[in-house]
C-alpha cells in the first residue's frame, strides 16, 4: 500500500461523489438533507476521535473498533426520522446482524478493553508503519488523519446512502426487496462462517506453537501457516468476498425503492471494492513474505469470488 495511490484514491472520491449527486441524482429532499447533517455530525465526531486517540495510544484500531457499529447507528438513524418505514427497518435490522457479528468477532481478538483506548491493534497496521514511505512520523500522522480517521469514516457512511436515498420513496416493499434482503442476509451467514473457519483453524494452530512446537512440524493443514480449509479453499478472502456482496446487495434496496437502477448512493459499495483491492494486495504481500507456499496458493485459488477448490 502506497501513499500515491491512496492519495489518489482520496482524491478521487471527493471529486467523483459531488458529481454523481448533481448528474445523476436522485436530489435530497429537505428530512434527507436534515438527516444527512446529523450523519456528518456522528462521522465527523467519530473521525475526531479515532485520531485523537490513535494517536495518543499509539493504536490504530480505533477506526477498526468502531466500524461495526457506526452502520447500525447510522441505518437507525435513518429508520426513526424516515417515519419507520418498512423498507427502512429491513435494512437497519440487517445493518444491526451485520455489525453485531463483525463485532464479536473482532472483540474474540481481543480489540475491546475497558480502557477503550487500548485493546489488539491490526497487525497489518505496524507493518505499514515501518515502511520507509511513512519516515518520519509525520507523514504517518497525516496518513492517520487523512486516511484512516476521516477517509474510512466517510467511506463507513457512504454504505449506509442507500437507505438515505430510501426516505419517503412512497414505493411499497416489493420482490426485489425480499431478494435485496435475501441477498444480504445470505452474505452476512456467508461471512460468519468464513470468519468462524478463519478463528477455528487459527486458535488450533497457535495453540500448537504455544506447546513449543514449531510450524514446519505441525500437522497438516496447519504446517503451511495459513488457512486451505473450508470457504478458504476456494477463496483466498471470503469474508472480504462477503463483506462487500453485502453492501452491494443493500444498494438494491434503493433499486427496489424507485430510486433507478444506478443512482449515486451506490458510491459507497463501489468505493468499498476499490478498498479491499488494496487492503488484500496488502495483506497478501505480508503472507507471502512469512509463509513459503503463500504464492502457490494465490496462484490455485481466485482472490474474492469462490471458484476451483485448492488442491494440495
Amino acid at each position: 500500500m502506497k501513499i500515491a495511490p491512496m492519495a489518489l484514491l482520496i482524491g478521487l472520491s471527493v471529486i467523483v461523489c459531488p458529481l454523481l449527486y448533481i448528474f445523476v441524482g436522485p436530489a435530497l429532499d429537505p428530512n434527507q438533507l436534515a438527516t444527512l447533517r446529523i450523519l456528518l455530525i456522528i462521522a465527523g465526531c467519530s473521525a475526531l476521535y479515532c485520531f485523537a486517540v490513535g494517536e495518543l495510544s499509539r493504536n490504530n484500531s480505533q477506526m477498526d473498533k468502531l466500524w461495526s457499529l457506526l452502520p447500525i447507528a447510522y441505518t437507525w438513524v435513518i429508520a426513526v426520522r424516515g417515519g419507520l418505514e418498512p423498507r427502512l427497518v429491513a435494512i437497519a435490522m440487517l445493518a444491526t446482524v451485520w455489525g453485531c457479528r463483525l463485532t464479536f468477532n473482532f472483540a474474540r481478538k481481543g480489540a475491546y478493553r475497558l480502557k477503550f483506548w487500548e485493546g489488539e491493534e491490526d497487525y497489518r497496521w505496524a507493518v505499514l508503519r515501518a515502511k520507509k514511505e511513512f519516515q518520519p512520523r509525520w507523514k504517518w500522522t497525516l496518513f492517520n488523519l487523512f486516511f484512516i480517521c476521516i477517509y474510512q469514516n466517510a467511506l463507513v457512511l457512504m454504505t449506509t446512502f442507500p437507505a438515505l436515498v430510501c426516505m419517503g420513496s412512497g414505493v411499497p416493499m416489493g420482490w426485489l426487496d425480499w431478494v435485496a434482503f435475501a441477498l444480504m442476509a445470505g452474505f452476512i451467514c456467508l461471512e460468519s462462517l468464513a470468519d468462524e473457519q478463519q478463528w477455528r483453524f487459527q486458535t488450533a494452530k497457535w495453540a500448537m506453537i504455544g506447546q513449543g512446537r514449531k510450524l514446519e512440524d505441525l500437522p497438516a493443514p496447519y504446517n503451511k501457516g495459513f488457512n486451505t480449509t473450508g470457504l478458504w479453499s476456494r477463496s483466498r478472502h471470503p469474508n472480504y468476498f462477503a463483506e462487500q456482496g453485502t453492501w452491494i446487495s443493500c444498494y438494491f434496496f434503493s433499486v427496489a425503492a424507485g430510486i433507478g437502477v444506478f443512482n449515486w448512493s451506490a458510491v459507497g459499495a463501489l468505493l468499498l471494492v476499490v478498498l479491499f483491492l488494496g487492503s488484500a494486495a496488502f495483506a497478501e504481500d505480508i503472507s507471502s513474505g512469512k509463509y513459503p507456499e503463500y504464492k502457490r496458493y494465490c496462484q490455485k485459488v481466485n482472490k474474492f469470488f469462490p471458484g476451483r477448490k485448492y488442491q494440495e
